[in-house]
């Protein structure tokens, strides 16, 4: 079976960042064997599969019976080297990202209620929307950082995103495509991110207004503000590497042509930023077909 078709968006933090009880908890992780990036989307999928099998059915996956989150997912964390991320102070020691499942999951469903018709709602949630709104906020408000560590979408990476992060500074590895070792990805750090977060939200928001592109970059500036100044950002293809070929993995421009957008919106060249937009169009548009016939 694939891995799921997933790309992630995350932020590691420093221990220092999280309190003392979660910080030792995190740091025995570290030290005994934390995840393998290749194995999350499998481990989400697990969890979810489990919480729907479980009798009861559990509303949220890695919950236990009584809603605390269950023992297994204490070590659902990924861990990081400063010595990868450009520009990162070695000093600061591991930086660790936990998958946080149960409350990207709680987010996920407040959202589902917000926007799902009512016949997919009632047909989808078996409990009263009170008690669902009351137990996902319960689990939100536990986030240590009020925020989760990552962010995920399917079958695509939106665009907006490539921002953060240096082109060259890529990390790509063309194994089979079944390999867990495939991987296109990028990291910055904390500073680094926010910076080319702010610049390109001012000038997308003065060319093509608040909504859009400047909307999503509002929003991703806004969760940013959530973590340590000494965190680290990482933009990960995930299982999308598994839909693209090498050739295709190797000519990918995406993460250039949307930070040449934003240096062509500074200098006004209108020409460009079509150049670019069509050539975005055209490496996303493959796999949004395959998405409709999927």
């Amino acid at each position: 079976m694939p891995r799921p078709f997933v790309a992630y968006l995350r932020v590691y933090e420093p221990l220092s960042a999280f309190d003392t009880e979660l910080s030792n908890r995190l740091r025995n992780v570290v030290e005994t064997g934390p995840m393998v990036r290749s194995a999350v989307g499998e481990r989400e999928r697990e969890m979810w599969f489990r919480s729907q099998l479980s009798v009861p059915v559990r509303l949220l996956p890695g919950e236990s019976a009584d809603g605390s989150p269950s023992p297994r997912t204490f070590k659902d964390v990924l861990v990081l080297d400063p010595r990868d991320v450009p520009g990162a102070d070695p000093q600061i020691g591991p930086l660790v990202c936990p998958l946080d499942v149960m409350p990207r999951s709680a987010a996920a469903l407040v959202g589902f209620l917000a926007t799902a018709h009512p016949a997919l709602r009632d047909a989808a949630i078996t409990v009263s929307m009170d008690s669902v709104r009351a137990r996902a906020a319960a689990v939100l408000s536990q986030q240590p950082s009020g925020a989760v560590h990552a962010v995920s979408t399917t079958w695509t990476v939106p665009l907006p995103w490539f921002v953060m992060f240096e082109p060259e500074r890529r990390r790509l590895r063309l194994e089979t495509r079944d390999s867990p070792d495939r991987e296109s990805s990028w990291r910055a750090t904390m500073a680094d991110a926010q910076a080319r977060v702010s610049r390109a939200y001012e000038l997308a928001a003065s060319t093509f207004g608040e909504r859009g592109p400047a909307k999503v970059l509002e929003d991703t500036a806004g969760w940013l503000e959530h973590f340590d100044g000494n965190s680290a950002v990482e933009l990960d293809y995930g299982g999308l590497v598994q839909l693209l070929d090498d050739k295709q993995l190797q000519s990918d421009s995406s993460c250039e042509d949307v930070n040449a957008i934003v240096d062509a919106l500074e200098s006004g060249d209108a020409e460009i930023v079509a150049e670019r937009f069509e050539l975005l169009r055209e490496f996303w548009g493959e796999l949004a077909i395959r998405e409709r016939f999927n």
